[in-house]
């Protein structure tokens, strides 16, 4: 009877490695996606993990201080107040970082962006995270005297953006997501801005049923053109969830596709044909400081 037991306890524990041990290869093996960017990505059920394991290399958190504490939230961080930017992203980063011997993916040498939305006053957390990212300056894309070196992962701050603290900084460990309808905003001040976003429907009315307007799509690739002439990549968020306009948005040459569906995304991107440079993270967009 107990020979039995154990048997069966063996047996249960062993299916149990092997499930975690499957798990960890599939994570090993995650083909980076450099057009995926998971949009909230905090409200998954294992922030970061879920987007790491499928690949993605644009990852969005939203950012509240809170009690002297950067906490990861959308609306309210008093119920979140456990939910630490620090413990949820940066920890894990690095400890993958590790692992993989210098980033986060491994055999691939381009940073990924961690997209911090400040959702509290702009220049106060902006000086609390900035203590925070002090911490692991080894692993970040860092301005200093107007030379950038990329890291493993580069910080870029949307949501309330503290424009002149950044731009008054000669050495920084973060940058900013401009608004993309003005393309124009302080083009002279370089080293600043890496991406360019703005809501989808701000620009484009189409849901992905019928022909795509064409007066829509030439607005958009206006403002693509204009944002890859400073260096920058194009996101659209809160776009619809569908496989024709995620192929327009790309074939226009918006560069990050906005998702909460990581694993659809995931799979439109490896199988959808497309042209070989979205697909191929060598020839992604890259920061062109």
């Amino acid at each position: 009877m107990h020979n039995l037991f154990f048997k069966a306890l063996f047996n249960k524990l062993a299916l149990a490695v092997l499930f975690v041990l499957c798990n960890c290869c599939v994570f090993a093996q995650s083909v980076p996606l450099p057009n995926a960017f998971s949009h909230n990505d905090y409200a998954h059920k294992r922030p970061l993990r879920d987007a790491l394991a499928n690949g993605y290399t644009n990852i969005e958190a939203d950012v509240f201080l809170f009690d002297n504490n950067l906490v990861v939230a959308h609306v309210n961080p008093y119920f979140k107040s456990h939910r630490k930017l620090e413990n949820l992203y940066l920890k894990p980063l690095l400890q993958q970082i590790i692992d993989n011997g210098g980033h986060v993916y491994k055999n691939y040498d381009h940073p990924i962006t961690l997209l911090i939305d400040i959702k509290s006053e702009a220049n106060i957390t902006y000086e609390a995270l900035k203590s925070l990212l002090e911490k692991y300056r080894d692993i970040l894309t860092s301005y200093d005297n107007g030379v950038v070196k990329e890291g493993a992962v580069t910080i870029v701050l949307s949501g309330h953006k503290p424009y002149s603290m950044l731009e008054a900084e000669n050495n920084r460990l973060a940058f900013i997501d401009k608004d993309l309808r003005q393309p124009t905003r302080d083009t002279s001040v370089t080293n600043v801005y890496t991406m360019a976003s703005c809501k989808y429907s701000k620009l484009i009315k189409w849901n992905g049923y019928g022909m795509f307007p064409e007066r829509q799509r030439e607005k958009l690739v206006t403002y693509v053109t204009q944002a890859h002439e400073h260096g920058e990549k194009v996101r659209l968020w809160a776009s619809p969830e569908n496989k024709v306009v995620w192929g327009e948005l790309l074939k226009c040459g918006v560069d990050l596709i906005n998702t909460n569906k990581l694993v659809a995304l995931k799979q439109f991107l490896i199988n959808t044909e497309h042209p070989a440079e979205l697909k191929d993270p060598l020839k992604a967009v890259s920061l062109n400081f």
